[in-house]
């Protein structure tokens, strides 16, 4: 057995990174198989001294989320948990992306994450697939807004097929805009959650950033240009053929989507699988498939997801 004690300047800090009635803390208990003991504004860590170790990282990587946001997110404290299980971190470094916002970043928080972000840097188009809530769409504006930022390209046009997700929606009332709307909000709001909301409406105004809906694609050759083609499993095969021939001189496109959640009719062939079978073997093209281990929404989403992929739940009948 052994120990090391962590140092905090104050006890509020302590109780902070504990959680409400001491949550947080069992949740690292549990997770690394140590023993946590405080001594006024010290923190002892007993166990073995691979336990130790992690445990002593675990802590310290909570920490820093909570300098960083004054606060500590129980998302987040599972998200730091996660990489215990079964995932090594061998060789992971960070790969932050500078917004270049009020010093503001967005870190990728999970390997596959790590790995995606790594291949946008690489490739000229890049493809991703994943459940819901693993950050497909929000990485990738992230990566827009640094590659625009940073002067190399001169736009970001976001772009999203119109289908409704087995609703019919009927008319929709405004002018083409306020019809879209409601199919491009997921992209809107990671650009206001990075940015202001003026320099957003700003950056709109001058057509440095485009959000538009497929169909609108069609005859367009986009040059220095940042493309994010989101819900990609959507498209038909001769959309997505249509959309990617877009891509102009010194431009980059970044596809995303779930392939378990295809709105098309069954009979058609979703454009983002049939694109990735035929370009993944081509130089500059990147495929990153995330998974439910990369999932960074509410704790509840990874389970939600996983208890779906397993199939149907066999169901008792009840006799009357």
């Amino acid at each position: 057995m052994s120990f090391e004690t962590i140092s905090f300047e104050n006890h509020d800090h302590i109780r902070t990174l504990f959680g409400p009635q001491d949550q947080y803390l069992r949740l690292v208990r549990d997770s690394v198989g140590i023993e946590v003991v405080v001594r006024g504004d010290e923190l002892r860590i007993h166990g073995e001294p691979d336990q130790v170790d992690r445990g002593r990282r675990v802590i310290n990587e909570l920490c820093a989320i909570i300098d960083a946001k004054r606060m500590l997110p129980e998302s987040d404290v599972h998200q730091v948990l996660g990489r215990l299980d079964g995932e090594s971190e061998e060789g992971h470094q960070s790969s932050g992306i500078d917004l270049h916002e009020r010093s503001r970043n967005v870190c990728p928080k999970t390997p596959g994450q790590e790995q995606y972000v790594r291949a946008i840097r690489k490739n000229d188009l890049v493809f991703c697939t994943g459940p819901a809530g693993c950050g497909k769409t929000y990485l990738a504006v992230a990566m827009a807004i640094n590659i625009l930022r940073t002067e190399q390209v001169r736009r970001i046009v976001l772009v999203r097929p119109a289908v409704e997700a087995g609703e019919k929606l009927g008319f929709l009332p405004g002018d083409l805009l306020a019809k879209v709307n409601p199919f491009l909000r997921p992209l809107l709001d990671a650009l206001n959650d990075m940015l202001d909301h003026e320099q957003v409406r700003l950056y709109m105004d001058h057509d440095v950033i485009e959000i538009v809906p497929l169909a609108f694609m069609r005859g367009r050759t986009l040059n220095d240009t940042f493309i994010i083609l989101d819900e990609g499993q959507n498209t038909t095969a001769t959309q997505m053929k249509m959309f990617l021939t877009r891509m102009g001189q010194d431009s980059r496109i970044v596809v995303t989507g779930d392939v378990t959640q295809v709105d098309l009719e069954s009979s058609v062939r979703n454009g983002l699988t049939d694109a990735i079978r035929r370009l993944a073997h081509i130089k500059g093209v990147g495929v990153v498939e995330l998974s439910g281990r990369d999932i960074v929404r509410h704790r509840l989403v990874r389970d939600i997801v996983s208890a779906y992929e397993d199939g149907e739940p066999s169901l008792k009948r009840r006799g009357r």
